[in-house]
């Protein structure tokens, strides 16, 4: 089989829930346990960051690895979606896996896979777990796929826990409140492994304490004014963030979106985490401008050294073109503070969702002066360009529709002056065909 091949056969023969929806989800883990039994537990050959959490798992889980590269250790990272190429999925160092390595695995497991009939997020993991086992690794971080108690990441026994936030998502698999959802994600708390929390809400805060203190588990709040690292960010002209910081200096981070200070502030609570366990040295004054040195080139070469795109990416510029990935109401509440931040001539947005997401809610907070694009992913979960048009005539959006993600862009590139802004979003799968056609 060639490279081509085997993804064509993971998205064709095996359930997919980012391809179908809830279709494609298998609930439980006990193919999870079956998978894992036959590779003979290969997470158990490193040690494992496991992060959920409904929005900012990307971003910190990358920022994450980033740091432990920069303090030595030879880094696996697991993250979902892809945007453009499957192996974006698993890196070693920043690396992604090689095309042979993927043809291979699936041809030596295929007879034992096909019986069990596994999701693609099962298979994925099983792939991605044995090759961090045969590259050696030091530390893996492992991002959740959805929810956390019955993801098949959930068979690790991490060396720290991190749940970024909670907002309603998903709510047909994970529970239709924040106190249900939180506990899908608590899930992930384990015996004695310390788990710190990116934000917390009257709602879910007494989940996490309940199920931490059920397991023995230290917990960090990482918005206490105890833990807060981050005290406050301010964008950078040409893109970034400056973040003020309490006990350590200053430093400058290249990942824009004002969403990332709640993001920065989670990562490092976490550092502080590893740094109490042995594993990084953040604070000793004897070395402090190494270590400033050090962090500074994680956070401001996260992208390059991790792979990491889709943050409030910039395409290009005259016109301005963004990209983010944000998709439910959670994200939006910053996206949409952010665009109303942006100065421009005209404001043109691509729009395009998948059919799970509270379009209703999102719509509210688009603005009201932009051009719309409305347009639809590839993928069986896409929301009608034409549906979406007729729920922004609703809110007095102006806008026509497009039925692909480059035809929406070629429109909006057409009809952009250079001192106008394009932005595009509303689901990751808008984004990935973005960058797919650019490509």
């Amino acid at each position: 089989m060639t490279y081509k091949e085997v993804i064509d056969y993971l998205y064709s023969q095996v359930p997919s829930f980012e391809k179908q929806g809830l279709t494609g989800y298998k609930e439980g883990l006990g193919n999870t346990l079956k998978i894992d039994e036959h590779f003979e537990h290969p997470h158990e050959s490193f040690r494992c960051i496991h992060v959920a959490g409904t929005n900012g798992k990307g971003s910190v889980s990358h920022s994450i690895a980033a740091l432990l590269q920069v303090f030595g250790y030879r880094v696996g990272l697991y993250t979902s979606p892809h945007l453009v190429d499957f192996r974006e999925r698993i890196r070693v160092n920043g690396i992604p896996v090689s095309e042979d390595y993927v043809v291979n695995f699936v041809e030596r497991n295929r007879s034992f896979f096909e019986p069990l009939n596994p999701s693609f997020f099962e298979i994925t993991t099983a792939l991605a777990f044995s090759y961090f086992k045969e590259a050696d690794v030091d530390i893996a971080v492992i991002e959740v796929g959805l929810g956390g108690r019955l993801d098949c990441t959930n068979v690790i026994t991490p060396i720290l826990s991190i749940i970024t936030n909670i907002s309603l998502d998903h709510t047909q698999l994970l529970g239709d409140s924040l106190e249900q959802i939180a506990m899908e994600k608590a899930g992930i708390i384990k015996p004695n492994v310390p788990v710190v929390i990116g934000e917390s809400l009257p709602e879910t805060r007494p989940v996490f304490e309940a199920v931490a203190e059920e397991k023995h588990s230290p917990i960090y709040f990482a918005d206490d004014d105890e833990e807060r690292v981050i005290l406050s960010a301010e964008p950078l002209p040409q893109g970034g963030m400056h973040y003020h910081t309490n006990h350590i200096n200053d430093f400058e981070g290249e990942l824009s979106g004002i969403y990332q200070e709640k993001n920065t502030n989670t990562v490092m609570c976490a550092m502080h985490r590893l740094e109490e366990k042995g594993y990084v040295c953040m604070t000793t004054p004897d070395n402090l401008e190494k270590i400033q040195g050090e962090m500074n080139l994680a956070f401001q070469h996260v992208c390059e050294m991790t792979g990491l795109m889709g943050r409030w990416q910039t395409i290009r510029t005259q016109p301005t073109v963004v990209c983010d990935t944000g998709h439910n109401v959670a994200g939006w509440e910053y996206i949409s503070r952010q665009l109303a931040n942006v100065k421009c001539r005209q404001m043109h947005i691509i729009y395009g969702a998948v059919d799970d997401k509270d379009i209703y809610g999102i719509m509210n907070l688009l603005p009201k002066d932009a051009t719309y694009y409305y347009t639809k992913a590839d993928t069986k979960r896409a929301f009608p360009e034409t549906s979406l048009k007729v729920f922004g005539d609703q809110f007095g959006l102006q806008g026509e529709c497009y039925p692909t993600v480059l035809q929406a862009y070629q429109k909006a590139m057409s009809e952009a002056h250079p001192d106008d802004f394009v932005f595009v979003g509303g689901s990751t799968y808008v984004v990935a065909d973005l960058l797919k056609s650019l490509n």
